[in-house]
């Protein structure tokens, strides 16, 4: 029996029922440094949903963005404090679908393990899209799905050399992302403190965040529409989550990472967001279009759009790169639990799932050809990312929910534990109940209801599966057992 299985978690109740040899199991390697760590947490809360989709945020929320960005991070930072308290209480946890696993049954490892598959799947996939229209800026008669796949590509062959290469490669990325937004916001600062008019006739100036009908130009309805895309944008902060088998100091690198989301929302994406407001004025960012780009064309920049619109693209890049690390390692650890192939939990000579990466990818791939169906950039992209919102809120629930379990069934555990969620299960609660607000708010716009009517066919198919699946270990149990008698 291996001393790290992925469900030889806890005593009594909650050890896992299948197990492998040590010889059986290949391990990941603790390559990822803290330095690696806190690029991957930053790199996670600097996405696309922030560079591309804040544009369509701003012109149905109006300034009140800037609220919603507030709120959001407010409840996913306890969010992942929670997830950070049940990694460190155990570190043979490999991801979250592991104490999942462990505090609320192997169902809800199967359903978030599989889920949060798919939610990176259909985030990859919202990435190397918006990256065929950030192509467009340069090459306007380039057809999207040039870019868009050519990148796929790369990105693919990038991912099978080593999980050091991945981590080098969001390094260089999310360095390059805050190095833009940290100039980005001086920019801002520079052109509002100097009362820079551009050639439209706009001045900028912080008064642009108070103009009449600027916080609600669509009541409450606008307000609350805004929140999909801007779940969406916060999509890849729980990253950190999936690295914790291949860090090298989880109990030092974890809270780091986990500890400094709040300071990232203030500065990435309430101070970024605004200066697009105060420099442009909301209501002349196009919905259609990276806001960050807008606001150097909109002021007459073109050198300084082109730039940015070449960092926008290498965000879209870094985040397409992390769902490719993060889809192969859930296949890896649902492998070893037999809740996948387990053929996905064989490595590479350089310990890289790629079994499991060649499947995904070629998902990634297969849904990427939306662009063939709506070739619009923004369409394709919304529907995309409503997708994604619905996943990354189921996942977020059944983090809480194993924090809330672990609280009963493991005590002595939290009482050790040295990284404690603040506000214990009172904030446990309040975030969840603040979870399900979010998807009773998708409801109510027309394109997020699209996506929220067809999220039950994947939770209904998960359900057909996890019931074969059980099916199928309970023949293999009785055969064992038969095996057994007849000896």
């Amino acid at each position: 029996m291996s001393k790290n299985n992925g469900k030889q978690f806890l005593e009594g109740d909650l050890l896992g029922s299948q197990h492998m040899t040590e010889q059986e199991e290949e391990k990941l390697q603790r390559s990822l440094t803290n330095r690696h760590i806190q690029m991957i947490a930053i790199g996670g809360a600097i996405g696309t949903g922030l560079f591309m989709g804040s544009g369509k945020t701003l012109s149905i929320s109006g300034t009140s963005i800037v609220l919603t960005y507030l709120i959001i991070g407010f409840f996913f930072f306890f969010v992942m404090r929670a997830m950070g308290e049940l990694l460190l209480a155990n570190t043979n946890f490999k991801t979250f679908a592991d104490f999942a696993t462990a505090y609320l049954g192997p169902w809800a490892g199967f359903f978030l393990g599989w889920s949060y598959w798919c939610n990176w799947i259909i985030t990859a996939i919202a990435d190397v899209i918006v990256i065929g229209g950030y192509m467009q800026f340069w090459y306007p008669d380039l057809p999207v799905w040039i870019p868009a796949f050519t990148s796929l590509a790369i990105l693919t062959i990038l991912n099978f050399v080593a999980v050091r290469l991945f981590g080098e490669l969001e390094f260089w990325f999310s360095l390059i992302k805050i190095t833009a937004i940290i100039l980005f916001i001086l920019a801002g600062i520079y052109l509002i403190g100097t009362g820079f008019t551009s050639p439209n006739g706009v001045k900028a100036s912080m008064t642009h965040l108070f103009e009449t009908e600027s916080m609600f130009p669509y009541g409450v309805t606008g307000f609350l529409a805004g929140f999909q895309i801007a779940i969406f944008a916060f999509v890849g902060i729980e990253l950190v989550g999936t690295t914790a088998a291949e860090t090298k100091d989880p109990h030092t690198s974890l809270p780091k990472a986990i500890n400094s989301i709040p300071l990232r929302i203030l500065l990435f994406y309430v101070g970024a967001l605004v200066c697009i407001i105060a420099v442009t004025s909301w209501a002349k960012v196009s919905p259609e279009k990276s806001p960050f780009v807008e606001m150097f064309t909109l002021v007459g920049l073109p050198i300084a759009a082109g730039l940015i619109n070449f960092v926008v693209a290498t965000s879209a890049l870094s985040s397409a790169n992390s769902g490719i690390f993060a889809t192969s390692r859930m296949l890896y650890g649902l492998a070893l639990d037999n809740d996948a192939p387990k053929s996905f939990s064989k490595l590479s000579k350089r310990k890289v799932p790629i079994r499991g990466l060649v499947f995904s990818m070629a998902c990634v791939t297969l849904g990427t050809s939306i662009l063939f169906i709506v070739p619009n950039v923004m369409t394709a992209f919304t529907i995309i990312s409503a997708l994604t919102s619905i996943l990354c809120i189921f996942t977020f629930m059944l983090i809480v929910l194993s924090y809330i379990y672990y609280r009963k069934k493991s005590p002595e555990l939290h009482i050790q534990s040295k990284y404690k969620m603040p506000g214990g299960l009172f904030m446990a609660w309040m975030t969840m109940l603040f979870l399900v607000f979010t998807i009773v708010i998708l409801a109510l716009d027309h394109d997020t209801l699209i996506a929220l009517e067809f999220s039950p066919v994947w939770f209904i198919g998960l359900f057909i599966a996890y019931k074969y699946k059980k099916k199928k270990m309970l023949q293999l149990d009785i055969l064992k057992a038969q095996k057994v008698d007849y000896i």
